[in-house]
Formats: C-alpha cells, sequence, structure tokens
C-alpha cells in the first residue's frame, strides 16, 4: 500500500560537520503530509543540514497524501514517527486500539485555507450549498476543519478527499472540486497573481484560535524499545526549528526544497507560522478537540482522566 508514497531518502552531505558523524547512526523513518509547507520542513531541513545526523540520526522520509495516510504508516510499523495528525482522529484510533500515541506538538492554531478560482461565483460559503469543499485524506485536521466549517455555516456541502494541496490544485482548476484546501506556502503565488481566491479559512472556527490540531504520533513498539532514539529525535527536531527560525541559511534552503521565491518563504515564516506554535511541548485545547471528535463520531464519548494520562503519557518527555 505504502509503495505509491512518495519517499524521499536520498542522504546528502551536511552542511556542518560534528563528530557524531563519524560514530553508528540510528536509523528512523518519518512520515508526513504537506510536503513544501513550513509546518513539517524541518524534517526535510534537519535531515539535508546535518542537524538529525548531528544527533546520532540517519533519517528516512515518506511523504503522504495527508493525515490518514501518515497514521496508517505508523500503525502499520511502516514509519517510526508521523507528524502532522490531527488530534481527534488520534485519540479514535487509540480508543480502536491502535498503537499509536501523540509524542509531541505538530502546530497549534489554524493555518489552513479554502480556496476557489477567480472565476468561481463561490464568494463565501453561504453560496456553496451542494458543492464539493476539499480535505486530505479522512481523520487529518482538515477533514475535521471542513466539517465543523460546515456546521459553522450551516450549508450543505460536500466535503471530498483530495490528498495533498498539488494534487488538490489540479482538481479545483480542472473543474473536478469546487473548493480546494491549502497551506502557506501552496497558493501563495497563485493568489498573488490573482488566479485563486480565498472563501474561507481555518482561523473562523473560534475553538482552534488556540489548540493544538496536529500532533506527532509514534508506534508503542518505537516508544517503549526505543525511547532514547525518539528523545535524540525531538532534540534534533528542536534545533531544526531553532535554526529555520535565526538563520537566513534555513530560509535559503526551505526556498530550495518548496521551490518557491525567498521572499515568500519569509513570509509564510513571519507571517503564519510563529514559533511557539511548534514548540513540541505545547498542548492545548484538547477539551475542544474531544468534543468535536465526539460531535463528528470520531469518539463515542470523551475520554475519562485515566484514560488521557495513558493516552498522552509519552508526550514531549
Amino acid at each position: 500500500m505504502f509503495r505509491r508514497l512518495s519517499l524521499l531518502a536520498t542522504l546528502v552531505l551536511p552542511l556542518g560537520w560534528h563528530p557524531a558523524s563519524c560514530e553508528a547512526q540510528e536509523k528512523i523513518v518519518l512520515a508526513s503530509g504537506a510536503q513544501g509547507n513550513w509546518e513539517t520542513a524541518a524534517a526535510e531541513l534537519g535531515r539535508s543540514s546535518g542537524i538529525f545526523r548531528k544527533h546520532g540520526l540517519e533519517v528516512e522520509l515518506l511523504w503522504t497524501q495527508g493525515g490518514g495516510e501518515t497514521q496508517q504508516a505508523v500503525t502499520s510499523g511502516s514509519a517510526d514517527i508521523g507528524i502532522g495528525l490531527g488530534l481527534a482522529a488520534v485519540m479514535s484510533a487509540y480508543t480502536k486500539g491502535a498503537p499509536v500515541r501523540p509524542v509531541a506538538n505538530a502546530m497549534t492554531g489554524p493555518d489552513v485555507y479554502w480556496y476557489v478560482p477567480a472565476a468561481s461565483p463561490i464568494r463565501s460559503l453561504k453560496d456553496a450549498a451542494g458543492k464539493s469543499m476539499s480535505f486530505s485524506t479522512v481523520g487529518s485536521s482538515t477533514y475535521i476543519a471542513v466539517l465543523g466549517l460546515r456546521k459553522l455555516y450551516n450549508v450543505d456541502l460536500k466535503p471530498v478527499g483530495t490528498g495533498s494541496p498539488a494534487a488538490t490544485y489540479t482538481q479545483v482548476m480542472s473543474g473536478q472540486v469546487d473548493i480546494g484546501w491549502a497551506g502557506p506556502p501552496f497558493g501563495m503565488e497563485q493568489l498573488s497573481k490573482g488566479l485563486i481566491r480565498v472563501v474561507v479559512r481555518e482561523a473562523e472556527l473560534p475553538e482552534f484560535q488556540d489548540q493544538t490540531v496536529r500532533v506527532m504520533i509514534s508506534n508503542l513498539k518505537f516508544i517503549e524499545g526505543r525511547g532514547k532514539v525518539l528523545d535524540a529525535f525531538r532534540a534534533a527536531y528542536m534545533e531544526t526549528l531553532d535554526w529555520m527560525y535565526s538563520s537566513p541559511d534555513a530560509v535559503k534552503a526551505y526556498t530550495r526544497f518548496s521551490a518557491i521565491p525567498e521572499e515568500i518563504a519569509a513570509q509564510v515564516r513571519d507571517e503564519y507560522f510563529p514559533r511557539k506554535a511548534l514548540n513540541l511541548d505545547r498542548l492545548a485545547g484538547v477539551d475542544y478537540a474531544m468534543r468535536d471528535a465526539v460531535e463528528m463520531k470520531f469518539l463515542k464519548e470523551p475520554l475519562t482522566e485515566a484514560q488521557l494520562k495513558e493516552f498522552f503519557a509519552a508526550y514531549a518527555k
């Protein structure tokens, strides 16, 4: 099943040298959706810059079509760590016995938007009755947001899974889907050129304002058997984030990775992704996430205190 995932595993020489480079490296596999997004870019930039290797890690990346595929990869053991999964969906998997647990925050607060072609008659979701509105995969944060926006605007729209932002754009511009989803930097150039228009943002959902909307997860086998490697991953990821917010070299590296102009790359970082939103130990809005999960049938009922303690036992330790 996972043969179709885009594999980015080619090793490059690190920008800097560290004695750990000469030591045996622990191999780990990371799975993540939203390739090219600033939020998930630390996985690639930490690898290509040599920061992960400095911490004794040899990283292989699997780019997925969204949170649903990422969770499946970690559940099956095809990946050790998954990045960018909707918290409510992970809770649902936990109650069904899936051997996965959240291990860190990936994103707190809203960043996703939905758009239409410039010529579309849709000006807002009030005009979207009977129209199709995209999300990445079932179980992703974009899926939960679409359901939440449908309820907020009380409009009978049709949620449709369209995969990655790039795949979604193709479907929207070819008329297969009415409203597409994206997260910066994707779509920024198209917006500036007037090719597309934003019709709604994730930020319009009040409960998303200070909610941990996406987390990182790991398989219980990895958590229990390779705890020191998980600690090394978190340390390397945090160092990568610090570098991404402090060094012009990081912006240049992100520009090469995402294939967007450097000025847009800096804008994306500074306007859409405040550093604190990506802090690995940040956890907020759990009650809202559980409420959403119950309303959207992800959970039959909120997790108990005992369940929450077990669920978050490995979170950003």
